[in-house]
């Protein structure tokens, strides 16, 4: 609602952020005034906003920011050794978030769990239940592919173009990694159509040419 997004701005001005005085902020203050937009346009600018009068979601996420920060400041004696409502009950929250801490594995529950899990994932049962807990239950694809060792040279990702900024540094770096693998297997790809295509090429480029029978071929 226009009038309520005026007023918005107005109240954070007055009760929080106070850039003009007292008396230059009649303009703004004249929510009803056809000129108001004009006048939050340059109240954005005097406060240094970066985003444009159109973009009013970031602004008031920004002008939101602002008043905080500025609060903060007036009051960081207050605010410093504040506690979130949500973080009073640490120890409970924590209990509750981790209940593999208090795990009792002598609980027969527990243990038919563990049996009931070994079943499923057709692991072979030992006496001890806590060691089937270890087991990691492998294919044989799985385990020919983990013993195929790869080395290879360390690659310097700075010295790679990404061709396209996520804004993220991290996201940056992972898309670069996940680009390189890309490329591995395209060009893993190329060499067995290359060895296909020098096998055909060993079929038919050596044909047996019987003159006599005017014949290419067998």
């Amino acid at each position: 609602d226009e009038t309520e997004f005026r007023n918005f701005i107005v109240w954070l001005e007055d009760q929080k952020i106070r850039h003009y005085k007292i008396e230059d902020r009649g303009n703004l203050r004249n929510i009803h005034s056809d000129d108001w937009p004009k006048s939050f346009e340059k109240y954005m600018k005097d406060v240094n906003c970066p985003f444009k009068i159109q973009e009013r979601q970031e602004t008031v996420d920004w002008l939101l920011g602002l008043a905080v920060r500025l609060e903060y400041g007036d009051h960081a004696d207050k605010y410093k050794d504040s506690t979130p409502d949500g973080a009073k009950n640490t120890d409970n929250t924590a209990k509750n978030a981790e209940p593999l801490i208090n795990l009792d594995v002598n609980n027969p529950d527990f243990k038919a769990g563990v049996m009931a899990l070994a079943n499923l994932l057709q692991i072979q049962r030992h006496d001890d239940y806590l060691v089937m807990l270890k087991v990691k239950r492998l294919t044989q694809d799985a385990i020919a592919k983990a013993s195929q060792s790869k080395e290879g040279l360390p690659v310097a990702l700075e010295k790679h173009i990404l061709g396209f900024d996520t804004g993220d540094a991290v996201l940056n770096e992972a898309a670069q990694i996940l680009r390189l693998l890309h490329i591995e297997e395209l060009r893993e790809l190329q060499t067995k159509i290359n060895e296909a295509i020098v096998a055909v090429q060993a079929i038919i480029a050596d044909p047996k040419t019987d003159h006599r029978l005017g014949k290419v071929g067998r």
